[in-house]
């Protein structure tokens, strides 16, 4: 019984199957770019977006904690 597993182990199964030289078919390729559906234009917006966003709720959280103040 241990004989017949070692013997089945060293046979690959992969090789007993004839192997298939026709050519490999092409699949049609996705377009490049569009990483969530967006076109590159459309997520440099979306950065400079976020940004700004960022940058306008920090400096109000700093305005209301009075860490800076507006010059008078």
């Amino acid at each position: 019984m241990l004989d017949d597993l070692r013997n089945s182990a060293n046979e690959s199964y992969l090789f007993d199957e004839e192997l298939d030289d026709s050519p490999a078919v092409d699949r049609p390729q996705r377009p490049r770019g569009h990483f969530l559906g967006m076109t590159p234009p459309q997520r440099f917006f979306l950065a400079v977006m976020l940004l700004l966003m960022t940058t306008l709720f920090g400096m109000l959280v700093l305005l209301v904690t009075e860490k800076i103040m507006l010059p008078m």
